[in-house]
């Protein structure tokens, strides 16, 4: 794919209560092609909440996808998450490799999807 405009790339990195949470806002995001990868891992967070000291196991998920669809995919992303004030932070990529900008801009092309969906359609 040729990345028109110089495509940015983003990370959108949010925490979630638990792994059901997590893996469901993540397989939904990458199926509706706003993000290209999701990584997840447990983690330890402390914090303050209500005047109280959390200290609790959440899992962080990391959304790789482009500047382009960032705004869309952080939405989704509230829209969807179990916590009444989520973490939804976007970190910009920098010094990205050619290749893995391309797969990410390509993975996340929605237009490339619905093409696909019309091939498919006039084979049928």
């Amino acid at each position: 794919m040729n990345i028109k405009n110089k495509e940015l790339g983003v990370i959108i990195m949010s925490t979630f209560p638990d792994e059901k949470s997590c893996m469901s806002v993540a397989e939904g995001l990458i199926n509706k092609k706003l993000c290209a990868c999701v990584n997840l891992t447990k983690v330890r967070s402390l914090y303050t909440w209500n005047n109280k000291f959390e200290d609790r196991e959440e899992y962080l998920a990391l959304f790789k996808s482009t500047a382009s669809t960032s705004k869309e995919l952080k939405s989704n992303i509230e829209r969807a998450h179990p916590y009444k004030i989520p973490e939804i932070v976007e970190l910009k990529m920098n010094k990205v490799s050619r290749g893995y900008m391309s797969w990410l801009a390509e993975s996340t092309n929605k237009k490339e999807k619905n093409k696909n969906r019309l091939r498919r359609s006039r084979r049928s």
